[in-house]
Order: structure tokens, then C-alpha cells, then sequence
């Protein structure tokens, strides 16, 4: 019995008691409850408030509620025992063979298990890394790839529709101090002042030269058009090859440079000010911001006629909404904290709903050690530590495990040796680590000819039904990840399961000694031990991590 279920379960007794006349509840019967594993293992395998939650509602005190609700549930299939805490609280005995059940229930589902339905319908939009196409993406910016396709699978696991994009800003000054920088390094003069340095910059030069030819004896100004053309398609290919070697794939690329060709900045302008939400001041056109919440007011067409940084985003806005996303998440680095308000504002302004239609994730700083000193440079982008660099350090699953296990809220110092280590301090190879354990040990079933099969009324041991419950918790670890777009969850699940199912195996046999036959204990264990291969597999499979049957 999953705590789903077993939510049903008390959903069901609710209903129950409502029917028969013997409890009224004036909003109706919630269409599901909390259970939670209560800290202490004498106080059952689950626990609820819900009497305390509805007493009042129900004109009655929160004990008696719970007296009526335990009579109830005590008859209820898979129910082993329930009593009344305190002032109201039900702690709950499932029986044996309900828990037992789930073993089979998590095989049969396989990689679906985990899936919910808590955001069936949802249409997502999820902008994520979108670094300027200047340079190799920098270590902010992999923490987004990391944690943003994890939300992505995450959000699909739990029913939505979600499409990756990447805005691709080939409009404005960096464009053009790029293309200058590639100019510079093709002739071999100095960088410019305010230019982009570092090996990569002359490789990208060398290569526009190797498809143009003739750029080196074009008028600076022509030449300066051909290396932004080409220049920066070339760097941009190679961003999204080291994203797609990281596991990293968009659905979308899309230009900013096409919001301003194709009109799609005035009709957001025009939008806006059908809704009363601009005016003209000082020869420009201003966004009413602050009355949605901004500090001030904003300008988005410039007194020169030219949009404002701000009037792409307007338009970009709209321009998902309008292709039928209900929500649209922006993942930005640090830096980007004090854009939110403007941007949260600009939702509101369009009609929206701020944190729901808009929602932006801000992501801390992410600081690499080496032999105990921060490792700041990179060798061939010179001023930042890059993708391939962390991934030639500790490798694409370290990384992508390392970066979305901890909060983003939180800044994170990663021990490159630790992380390159094949030791139970290291966490990714910890939980890697389990899963191939898993994966051996019904290698050798097979070769033994120990087949699974269901008993759930054998499993009785005491750790058998820790990891039973453990196995349960997933498809509610994955809901809870997906509510407060915390991907870290899904990892410190994992190493929870990757030790309990390791107490499990140290106290509970799985196969056969020598002669003995396999029995029907052996087979219901070897199904638990299969059940736990399957969440170890679709938890890393979330976060984008490999789930290695030897190492």
C-alpha cells in the first residue's frame, strides 16, 4: 500500500461516514489527504491530522472525529491496525500483505512507476541556460542545464507536456563585441577593450577564416558582418554540442533577433497599451511597472525609436503564451535577482498572474575545488570554468548529479576529487553503486534459477518493510519535486533508498545457501530487490544520470 493509496484509502472512510449521516463536512470530502511516515517506528507506518484538519468544520472535537475515522479504517482492506494519538492524530498499522503488494506493484508498473497525475494537463515552458552564443557555457549556466532537463523529466513524470527552449540572444552589443573580438584575433591584433579573450576565441576565428576565405582582405566593417554571421553560428554549434554530450537537448532554439524582425516587439507594445498599461513620456514609450509591483516605472521603446532591453522580453513573453504554454519558467543566474520584480510586473500587465503563468528560478553560484584550492580558470576559455572542463574533471554523470543535488537557492562548493572518486563519500557512485549491486544479485538468481514472484505476505522482516515503505515514498518524492521545482529531492531520495535497501540485504538473505532450495521467501525477496532496481533506475533516469548494471 502506497501512501496514495492509503490516502484513498482515508478518503474513503471520510465519505463513508458522511453517508451514513454520522459526519457532515460543509465544503465536502477532500478528494485526498495528507500521510506521512511518522519518525517513530512504533507509532505505525503512517500517520494523519486530518481529524484535526476537519473537527471544526465538522462541529465536533478533533478526538472524537478520529475515534469515528479509526473505527472505520480498522475494517478497511489492508488496514492492520490504527489508534488514536493525542489530541486526534491516527497512526496506521498497514498489514503485511498490503505493504508486501508494493514490491509487485513497482515491477509491474516499471519505468512508470512514479508517475503521477499532478500536473496532467500542464502546459510548460521551461527557458533554461540560454547563454550568450560568446563563449563556451560557463559553470552558472551548467548548473541550469543539469537542473533544468531534471525538472523537465520531472514535470513530464508527473503528467505535463513540457518544452525545452533555449533563447538565443543574437541581438544587441556582446553580438557585436564578439564579432570585433573574432576580427581582432584573425589579424592578430590585441583584444579589444571591452572584447572576448581566451584560446577559444582565435579557434572560432581560424575556423570563419577557414570557411571564408576572402574575410581577411574585406574593409574592417564588411569582414566584422562575416565573422558575425558565421562566427557566431559556429560558436553556437559547439554550445550545443557539449550541451547534447551533457545529456542537454531543447525542443527550441529561439532567436532573439527574430522578436525584432518579424514585428512581434510592437505587437507586445501594442498589447500592452490596449490595456492601458503604457504612455509616452520624454518622447519614449514607458511600461506601467510600478503599479504592478516594480520599483519604477520602465521604458521599452527608446526616445531613438529602438526597443529597450526590456521590450524583447515583452514580446518573448507573449509569444509563448501565445503558443498555448500555461506556464513559463525562466531559469537565471544569481546576477539576474534584481530582474524579476520588472518581469513579474510585465506578467501582470499583460493580464497574467505572477508566480503562476510567470515563474523564474534563480540559481546561486557554483564554486569548484581542486586539492583543497578553487579552481577558477579555464584552459582554453581562460576567464571561466566551462562545461567540458567540469565534465573532463568528474564526467557527465558526477556532474549532472553533483549540480542538481543541492537546492538552487543554496551556493555549492564541489571537490572535483571527491566527485571523481569511487568511494561512499561520493554520492552519485553511491547510489550507481546500488543499483549495480541490485543488478549483480539478480544476475546470480538467474543463474541460479531463482525466479521472483509475488508474496507479500512473507515479507514480514523488519527491514524488508522499511524498504517497502522507502520504495512507496517515490511516486510522492517526484510530486513533492515537481510542486517546488526542487530536483534535489530526487537525490537525497536515492541515497535514503541506496541505504536502506543495503540494511536490507545485510539482514535479510535473498538466495539460497549451497543446497537449499529456493522457496516462496526467496522468490517475494527477490521481487523487493527488483522493485528497488526499478526506483533506483527512474530515479537517476530523472536526473539524467546513467543507472549501471556493473561497475
Amino acid at each position: 500500500m502506497t501512501p496514495a493509496q492509503l490516502s484513498a484509502t482515508v478518503v474513503a472512510a471520510l465519505a463513508s461516514l458522511v453517508e451514513g449521516g454520522s459526519l457532515t463536512l460543509p465544503d465536502g470530502v477532500p478528494t485526498e489527504v495528507t500521510v506521512e511516515r511518522p519518525r517513530q517506528r512504533s507509532h505505525g507506518d503512517y500517520a494523519t491530522n486530518v481529524a484535526l484538519q476537519l473537527a471544526k468544520k465538522a462541529g465536533t472535537n478533533p478526538r472524537a472525529l478520529a475515534e469515528q475515522l479509526a473505527e472505520r479504517l480498522r475494517a478497511a482492506d489492508g488496514i492492520g491496525a490504527v489508534d488514536v494519538a493525542g489530541p486526534g492524530f491516527l497512526n496506521i498499522t498497514v498489514e503485511a500483505g498490503a505493504q508486501g503488494q508494493v514490491a509487485a506493484d513497482v515491477v509491474a508498473a516499471g519505468t512508470a512507476y512514479g508517475s503521477t497525475e499532478a500536473f496532467a494537463g500542464e502546459q510548460i515552458n521551461l527557458e533554461f541556460v540560454s547563454a550568450n552564443p560568446t563563449g563556451p557555457i560557463h559553470i552558472g549556466g551548467v548548473r541550469w542545464a543539469a537542473v533544468g532537463d531534471a525538472l523537465g523529466r520531472i514535470f513530464t513524470m508527473t503528467g505535463a507536456r513540457v518544452s525545452r527552449e533555449y533563447y538565443f540572444n543574437d541581438h544587441g552589443g556582446q553580438i557585436d563585441r564578439f564579432s570585433g573580438s573574432l576580427l581582432a584575433a584573425a589579424h592578430g591584433r590585441p583584444t579589444p577593450e571591452d572584447g572576448y579573450g581566451g584560446a577559444y576565441v582565435d579557434d572560432i576565428a581560424r575556423a570563419v577564416v577557414a570557411q571564408r576565405p576572402d574575410v581577411l582582405s574585406l574593409p574592417d566593417d564588411e569582414a566584422q558582418e562575416v565573422f558575425r554571421a558565421v562566427g557566431v553560428d559556429l560558436m553556437f554549434t559547439e554550445i550545443k554540442q557539449s550541451l547534447h554530450d551533457f545529456g542537454v537537448d531543447f525542443d527550441v532554439y529561439f532567436h532573439e533577433d527574430d522578436l525584432h524582425r518579424s514585428g512581434a516587439v510592437d505587437k507586445a507594445v501594442t498589447r500592452l497599451t490596449e490595456l492601458g498599461n503604457t504612455y509616452e513620456q520624454d518622447g519614449a514609450t514607458w511600461l506601467r511597472t510600478e503599479q504592478f509591483g516594480d520599483d519604477k516605472d520602465r521604458v521599452v521603446i527608446k526616445s531613438d525609436g529602438q526597443g529597450s532591453y526590456l521590450s524583447g522580453d515583452l514580446a518573448y513573453y507573449l509569444d509563448k503564451r501565445s503558443r498555448g504554454f500555461d506556464r513559463c519558467f525562466i531559469m537565471l543566474g544569481a546576477d539576474h535577482h534584481g530582474y524579476v520584480g520588472r518581469m513579474m510586473a510585465m506578467c501582470a500587465a499583460f493580464g497574467d498572474t505572477p508566480g503562476v503563468n510567470l515563474e523564474i528560478l534563480i540559481g546561486q553560484m557554483v564554486n569548484l575545488v581542486r586539492d583543497g584550492q578553487p579552481l577558477r580558470m579555464s584552459k582554453r576559455a581562460g576567464t571561466v570554468v566551462t562545461i567540458d572542463d567540469l565534465v573532463e574533471a568528474i564526467g557527465v554523470d558526477a556532474a549532472r548529479y553533483a549540480l542538481a543535488r543541492y537546492s538552487t537557492d543554496s551556493n555549492i562548493d564541489l571537490d572535483l576529487d571527491l566527485w571523481a572518486s569511487r568511494s561512499n563519500d561520493n554520492p552519485v557512485f553511491t547510489v550507481q553503486y546500488a543499483h549495480a549491486r541490485v543488478s549483480s544479485l539478480l544476475r546470480n538468481a538467474a543463474d541460479l534459477g531463482v525466479v521472483a514472484a509475488s508474496h507479500p505476505d512473507l515479507l514480514v522482516h523488519e527491514k524488508e518493510g522499511e524498504l517497502l515503505r522507502a520504495l512507496a515514498e517515490f511516486p510522492r518524492v517526484v510530486t513533492s519535486a515537481a510542486e517546488l521545482r526542487h530536483p534535489h529531492r530526487v537525490a537525497r531520495y536515492l541515497e535514503q533508498l541506496a541505504g536502506t535497501y543495503h540494511r536490507f540485504y545485510d539482514n535479510c538473505r535473498v538466495l539460497p545457501m549451497g543446497d537449499e532450495p529456493a522457496g516462496e521467501l526467496h522468490a517475494a525477496r527477490l521481487l523487493l530487490v527488483d522493485a528497488t532496481r526499478v526506483v533506483l533506475a527512474n530515479g537517476l533516469g530523472l536526473l539524467g544520470v546513467s543507472a549501471p548494471e556493473r561497475m
